[in-house]
């Protein structure tokens, strides 16, 4: 495959956040999200895995585009609450993809917890060329006690990294992206990406 067929990549997901992230990661590639190949409907996330959530949004935006495409999963995993929200996370409040929600929830549910221990991880599907390829990140950290910060999404606001004194909430774009799960995945997909194209 040319590198000039590989100039445009669809992303599976309707999440603006997620996208905006992606296309700072990817400065060199044109990201296109569901919106743009004219997707508008939720693709069911029906997997008992990070893997197999992303791996059945991919095969979904493949079979409808035809193009190459990438999905991710992401879930944060607290050690006190035995791993969850994990796979549920962005529904652990009901099914609305409520952020605040979600997060009220967890932090109510670690209030008595002296463990705040938790780890988010990042799993990517790529498909190219028919292919399948995933790729993982992961980043330690714990749950704070109240929300800090204002950028960024979903728990970003309770989740401090291991070795930062700032939430994620509280980082810049720039600073979160190169230290954040998804960013390590993406880092991983894109050394993938450069070998394959041989550039």
């Amino acid at each position: 495959m040319y590198f000039c067929e590989m100039e445009k990549l669809v992303f599976a997901t309707h999440n603006p956040h997620k996208l905006k992230e992606l296309r700072q990661i990817f400065p060199s590639l044109e990201i296109l999200g569901l919106h743009d190949c004219n997707i508008t409907e939720e693709i069911i996330e029906d997997g008992h895995t990070l893997e197999a959530n992303a791996e059945i949004k991919a095969d979904y935006v493949f079979q409808k585009t035809g193009f190459s495409c990438f999905a991710d999963d992401t879930g944060l995993e607290v050690d006190a609450l035995h791993g969850a929200p994990g796979v549920l996370s962005a529904r652990y409040a009901g099914d609305g993809h409520d952020f605040n929600a979600n997060m009220d929830k967890l932090l109510r549910e670690m209030k008595d917890k002296e463990n705040r221990s938790a780890r988010f991880k990042t799993v990517i599907c790529l498909i190219l060329n028919g292919r399948k390829s995933f790729f993982e990140g992961v980043v330690e950290g714990e749950i704070l006690h109240q929300p800090r910060g204002d950028e960024g999404f979903g728990y970003d606001p309770i989740f401090r990294p291991l070795n930062h004194s700032l939430s994620f909430a509280e980082m810049t774009s720039d600073e979160k992206n190169s230290i954040s799960h998804r960013g390590r995945a993406v880092q991983k997909l894109l050394g993938f990406l450069l070998k394959q194209l041989d550039i």
